[in-house]
């Protein structure tokens, strides 16, 4: 698939990325070489935008429960005992697995004491993130309506805590993903 101004226009670009790749040279260009110059420029936030768009719905919640995964022991070590980000975690692994009413309900319930974890803890940004994150792939299992988006989000939020190292391997991570399905 070529990447076109009007495709990243109706994904909702930010309008600073939409001008960066627009004057860079990058109209045009197939998803994974779009991607990958992202990627080699360091605009690694835009390759993550551009990795969850890209992405099924499925896909997206198997992104956010790995990127959640990176960056859910930035949580645990600020609040040993709360188990309620892991539960979640867990909770849409197990949707994953099985997609029936009881794990999407399952994975909401956990879904709903990460979010409470991650307010109530009122923690630094990493670890609000690393919750949300978990929260936001569990609760994607769930919303069918808002899947994809809310996935999306949840790998945002864990992306944005990580490292430079750790944003690469989950972005190459998301790249197997894409190339698998």
């Amino acid at each position: 698939m070529k990447i076109t101004k009007e495709w990243l226009e109706s994904k909702n670009a930010c309008y600073s990325s939409l001008a960066y790749v627009c004057a860079n040279n990058y109209i045009g260009l197939d998803f994974m070489d779009f991607l990958k110059k992202l990627i080699k420029e360091k605009r690694l936030s835009d390759a993550n935008w551009l990795i969850t768009k890209g992405m099924n719905k499925k896909q997206n919640v198997l992104y956010a429960i790995f990127a959640a995964e990176q960056v859910i022991s930035i949580y645990e070590k600020k609040h040993p005992k709360d188990y309620r980000p892991r539960k979640a975690i867990e909770a849409a692994k197990r949707y994953i697995k099985n997609p029936c009413k009881k794990t999407k309900d399952d994975a909401a319930y956990a879904a709903a004491y990460a979010a409470d974890a991650a307010y109530a803890a009122d923690a630094a940004y990493a670890a609000a993130y690393a919750a949300d994150a978990a929260y936001a792939a569990a609760y994607a299992a769930y919303a069918a309506a808002y899947a994809a988006n809310a996935a999306a989000d949840a790998a945002d939020a864990a992306y944005a805590a990580a490292g430079a190292a750790i944003k690469i391997k989950i972005l190459n991570y998301g790249i197997k993903l894409i190339k698998i399905f």
